[in-house]
């Protein structure tokens, strides 16, 4: 039997061992580059300006600050608002999916990974299920694990990944996490976890504010700026 080729590349030998691997959803399985997550960024300033009956340029301070602090804006209207989840789901993926184009060598690459794959994401299963049909998944994933399955408690939350992980009875010794906000690596990494950074095509420096993480990023194992071709110098497509 020829050799497996992750074993003999120091770099990629902690890949050999991955039976489970988990992606992040917007801005990791498709590029920035599109302007998809912007658009639901707008929307969520959007509906904090009607919400709170407040000016664009303070719905941006507001918008920042549930994020540090509750680690979503809808964590943040949830908690100190007490608003319905639901509604603003709606509102805040009410967006135009025609920049997303196909991505099949990126399908391909996941479609034909070893073991399990799946997806976790701080938005909602309706939303995901759009992207990736627009990327070209024909159900190619094992569980979609969104906000509500997490009870509304986003990552980096320790809690969420304890839950998904228990209720997809996932090791963490031999799973993989693919993200593009370093911060919603660290946990993962804590657990035992690999860890890739998803960023932007033409970044060689992790794109982060100082609050966010650690200076070192030891918590990041590898980055990447191109998901499908990362998946491919694993030697698993074949």
């Amino acid at each position: 039997m020829p050799q497996n080729p992750l074993s003999t590349d120091p770099a990629l030998a902690r890949f050999a061992d991955i039976r489970a691997w988990v992606f992040d959803l917007d801005d990791t399985l498709y590029s920035s580059h599109t302007g998809l997550f912007r658009q639901v960024g707008d929307r969520i300033q959007l509906y904090l300006q009607q919400f709170l009956s407040i000016t664009p340029e303070a719905a941006v301070e507001v918008r920042r600050d549930y994020y540090r602090r509750h680690g979503t804006t809808l964590r943040g209207l949830i908690v100190e608002h007490g608003i319905a989840p639901d509604a603003f789901l709606d509102f805040v993926h009410d967006i135009d999916h025609s920049p997303l184009e196909p991505d099949p060598a990126l399908v391909a690459a996941i479609e034909r990974l070893p073991g399990r794959r799946f997806i976790l994401t701080n938005g909602s299963l309706s939303h995901a299920e759009r992207i990736l049909a627009r990327i070209g998944f024909d159900k190619p994933f094992d569980d979609i694990f969104d906000i509500i399955r997490a009870d509304f408690l986003p990552k980096p939350h320790p809690d969420t990944y304890a839950r998904f992980l228990g209720q997809n009875d996932i090791d963490p010794a031999t799973a993989v996490m693919f993200e593009d906000l370093p911060r919603n690596l660290e946990v993962p990494k804590s657990l035992g976890m690999a860890t890739v950074l998803v960023v932007p095509h033409g970044t060689d420096a992790v794109p982060v504010e100082a609050w966010e993480t650690s200076a070192n990023a030891a918590h990041i194992d590898h980055l990447t700026d191109d998901l499908g071709a990362f998946l491919a110098r694993l030697a698993l497509i074949r």
